[in-house]
């Protein structure tokens, strides 16, 4: 069977919300009818905080600025790299760099672009880019948005797989960035 596309007849807000929106809509394909929801999102960024390995030091590697946060869907906190919302009309490179100082208190020098995912097109209409932040400046702590509650966490690079294998970071997007590192500048 030929994949068809459907067209919208009718769609409706039945929820508005500052995140999201949920939309049900009635579709068409020919003679078929069906319905479908659609969650309404601005797009999204994630940045992998990278502090490289100073060559004269103790040869530990390079480490990534993680951030620790409680997650209301799973009810359980998440090991996950800064990341969020692309307010209307910004950049996603200059998304990346707030969120990775509101979330972590550290600057970039330079942030450079990695891919772009959709994170469930079943269901969602936006898209996730994804960020490499460098020549990173600490510069206080995060700040967050007013509502978020966040704990810095340095982890080795070095260790990030064996995290993502063992559950420990679990969250797919943070997962895919750095799938997009790993094929660009691997782990070592």
């Amino acid at each position: 069977m030929k994949v068809r596309p459907w067209q919208v007849e009718a769609a409706r807000t039945e929820f508005d919300h500052p995140l999201l929106q949920l939309e049900a809509q009635e579709l068409r394909a020919g003679a078929d009818r069906r319905q479908a929801v659609v969650l309404r999102s601005a797009d999204w960024v994630n940045v992998i905080p990278l502090i490289e390995a100073d060559p004269g030091a103790d040869g530990k590697g390079a480490t990534v600025v993680f951030i620790r946060q409680w997650r209301f869907g799973r009810a359980a906190e998440s090991l996950e790299i800064p990341g969020g919302i692309v307010e209307p009309g910004e950049d996603g490179g200059v998304a990346a760099a707030r969120e990775l100082h509101e979330e972590t208190g550290y600057r970039a020098g330079t942030v450079e672009r990695l891919g772009e995912v959709e994170p469930n097109p079943a269901i969602l209409d936006n898209v996730c880019s994804l960020w490499l932040a460098r020549d990173l400046i600490h510069t206080g702590d995060p700040v967050g948005d007013g509502s978020e509650e966040l704990e810095v966490v340095h982890v080795p690079l070095r260790e990030v797989p064996e995290r993502i294998a063992g559950g420990e970071i679990s969250h797919s997007l943070v997962v895919t960035a750095f799938y997009f590192f790993a094929r660009r500048y691997g782990f070592s």
